[in-house]
């Protein structure tokens, strides 16, 4: 698929697909995001790879039934859009791994990065906070840090119990 360029505002981080598809205290305003980006409001890239990773987080650490998290984000999946980035090459992981190593971040942050910088913009949406220690990128956080509070304070609770 070839992807354009022009316009793309940043690059969405996993853990918004996570809070749009599992009931928690962010999924409202996790669910508006996104619904952006899907409606093509904001021009966003979502790599096809965080819906893997985020079945991952939401079923082992959230304890989301397997079938209940697949079927979410199935639903999400079922649109055809060209903002689901899929191409993942040898020389992108590789990229991305020099990256992680050079900013002293985990691999998926150093392949956020360079999916941001291969469309040119340094935004990523997300709700993690260890990638503004990344000069070249700007970190968005489009859930309310009152509501983002809460949200951790079910997290530690869920994954606790």
């Amino acid at each position: 698929m070839v992807y354009s360029k022009a316009g793309i505002e940043g690059v969405v981080d996993v853990g918004l697909i996570v809070l749009s598809h599992c009931e928690n205290p962010a999924k409202g305003e996790a669910l508006d995001f996104l619904e952006k980006v899907l409606l093509g409001e904001q021009y966003c890239i979502i790599p096809l790879a965080a819906f893997i990773g985020a079945y991952h987080i939401l079923t082992r650490y959230l304890r989301v039934n397997r079938d209940g998290a697949k079927q979410e984000l199935l639903k999400t999946l079922s649109f055809d859009l060209e903002i689901f980035y899929h191409d993942v090459t040898r020389d992108e992981v590789i990229e991305s791994l020099v990256l992680a190593s050079e900013f002293s971040v985990e691999g998926w942050d150093g392949y956020l990065i360079n999916v941001a910088r291969r469309f040119e913009t340094n935004n990523i949406y997300t709700i993690d906070r260890r990638l503004v220690k990344v000069p070249s990128v700007n970190v968005i956080i489009p859930i309310s840090e009152k509501v983002l509070r809460a949200y951790h304070i079910w997290v530690k609770e869920r994954v606790t119990s």
